[in-house]
């Protein structure tokens, strides 16, 4: 069985995120995101047209990932440079543009609005 391993920049980007902050915190935070993102491995199969962007398994990983993001960012505890190193909107931008999720979606709202209460709410 072929083992699925995480493409070489994937792993200097977790790699690179992790280890400039001593925080650990934010190196768990930065973890738990990595481990159930789903553009990671399922995105580029739907760029290559194996899998839907309206898939059934694909919609409950991307909602699961979602909630996951956010709990994490409510988790609180983060400076605004660490949450700038965590900012789910260029990944939710991704999942946009490829049609996995929608914009008026409650899951996108709720995880932007968490956000933007955390960002505002932090200290630099």
């Amino acid at each position: 069985m072929r083992k699925l391993r995480r493409p070489a920049r994937l792993r200097f980007l977790l790699h690179k995120l992790t280890m400039e902050s001593g925080d650990q915190g934010l190196q768990r935070a930065i973890t738990t995101i990595y481990q159930s993102d789903p553009l990671i491995k399922l995105l580029n199969e739907v760029r290559l047209g194996r899998m839907k962007p309206t898939d059934a398994g694909l919609r409950a990983i991307t909602e699961s990932w979602l909630g996951t993001y956010q709990k994490v960012i409510a988790s609180g505890g983060f400076s605004r440079q660490d949450l700038r190193r965590i900012d789910p909107n260029p990944r939710l931008a991704l999942l946009l543009e490829c049609g996995v999720v929608m914009g008026d979606q409650q899951a996108v709202t709720d995880l932007r609005a968490g956000f933007e209460r955390a960002v505002a709410g932090a200290t630099e």
